[in-house]
């Protein structure tokens, strides 16, 4: 059932599963457990003979299943990148993060206090006294649908790289699968806290001073979330995690094989774009139509980018310049981390790269082709369709493989 992978082997499942957990345990999710366990946990509690307090467990164990629905539910819209669903959400992504950022931050501001909601007060103070109105599966999948947005800077890198892997599958079963297989790694952990609701939410209860100062942190971290995402800053947290020093050039390192096969079952047409290069030459992707594209986004500040850099410039000279059939171009996105224009054409120009790098300015063409990891290249071939792509740093030989690929092999229908 692994045929379908190119990129990698069946042992892809496994390391996927491990990402999943491992996502849980992020800065950005861990600190919040007392916070999740409290809200999915409502006015399920009673007192049994002994006078304990104790929590329905069933009931509570519902509402997580539907809260890591939610979850995962967010995780496979991300993974249907070529579909009209996803389209729908990635062109309008921006009004979901504000929207999701302005729920966070009004949620942080409850739970540390400075906002008081009445009908949040069931849900999450920790005093154990609920209204008459609890938490409910449709509430519990909306929630964790949202934080999966405020989740982003930590589980970002993780899931992208899953999400590469899976648009790199042979087919959209064994796509489907990896998402799959990492949802659950991340998921299973919220499942367990369910079945242990009674001890966890006891132990805060008989901890209420140390609790009370760590809900004031989880609703600081919070507000701080919300506005990361509100503003879109969390793109580049997510850009400086992605990389993390050196590593990056291990993305895609899991195949025991020497190539790197970038090939879908189903080709898209490649989004067009018309940008400008160091040199003022204005690129129109169409324009290549009938001619193999190499398109490679990188940046300064990644140090896998810059140690492909140098095959990427002899590939350029041997392939004459862009003047037979394959053409070299290079993505750059000034601002933010990144430098501006003219710090990128001083970087190029330093290092003595003569390959057309265009400048995407506004971040479109970035945000379309949903770069989530740096390096990433996309092989488009003669008809204008993405052929496929591949996140991390390679060597001469790869890329000339892939290209290859990309020449040699005509899209399925």
């Amino acid at each position: 059932m692994f045929e379908g992978l190119n990129i990698t082997g069946s042992v892809s499942f496994l390391l996927v599963f491990f990402e999943g957990i491992i996502s849980f345990l992020s800065p950005c999710v861990l600190p919040l457990i007392p916070l999740y366990v409290s809200y999915l946990a409502g006015n399920s509690q009673h007192k049994n003979k002994d006078g304990e307090i104790t929590y329905k467990g069933k009931k509570v164990l519902f509402n997580t299943m539907f809260f890591v629905l939610g979850i995962s539910t967010a995780f496979f819209i991300l993974g249907i990148s070529f579909t009209a669903l996803g389209a729908f959400f990635n062109n309008n992504k921006e009004l979901f993060s504000k929207t999701a950022g302005i729920l966070i931050i009004v949620l942080g501001f409850h739970q540390v206090g400075i906002f008081n909601f009445n009908f949040l007060q069931m849900e999450h103070k920790v005093k154990f006294n609920f209204s008459e109105k609890s938490m409910n599966p449709l509430i519990a999948y909306i929630m964790g649908f949202t934080f999966s947005f405020a989740w982003t800077p930590c589980v970002g890198p993780a899931l992208s790289s899953v999400l590469m892997l899976a648009s790199s599958a042979k087919n959209a079963l064994t796509g489907n699968l990896l998402v799959l297989v990492y949802s659950l790694g991340f998921v299973i952990p919220f499942l367990i806290l369910g079945l242990f609701t009674t001890q966890a939410l006891n132990f805060i209860k008989n901890n209420r001073k140390i609790v009370k100062y760590t809900i004031k942190i989880g609703g600081v971290i919070m507000i701080i979330m919300g506005i990361m995402t509100f503003t879109g800053w969390l793109n580049d947290v997510t850009g400086y995690l992605s990389t993390g020093g050196n590593n990056i050039n291990n993305s895609t390192s899991v195949n025991s094989e020497d190539d790197k096969t970038v090939k879908e079952e189903v080709l898209h047409t490649a989004f067009d774009f018309t940008l400008t290069d160091q040199y003022g030459n204005k690129h129109k992707l169409s324009d290549y139509k009938g001619k193999t594209v190499f398109l490679n986004f990188w940046a300064t500040w990644c140090p896998p980018c810059k140690g492909e850099m140098p095959y990427i410039e002899e590939l350029f000279k041997e392939f004459n310049f862009n003047k037979d059939d394959v053409v070299i171009l290079g993505v750059a996105t000034p601002g933010g981390r990144e430098k501006s224009t003219e710090g990128i054409k001083e970087f190029l120009n330093e290092k003595g790269y003569a390959f057309p790098v265009v400048f995407d300015e506004s971040g479109k063409v970035t945000e379309i082709y949903q770069i989530r990891s740096l390096p990433t290249t996309f092989m488009i071939n003669t008809n204008g369709e993405i052929y496929g792509y591949v996140t991390g740093a390679l060597n001469k030989e790869q890329m000339n493989s892939i290209i290859k690929q990309t020449q040699e092999n005509k899209p399925k229908n």
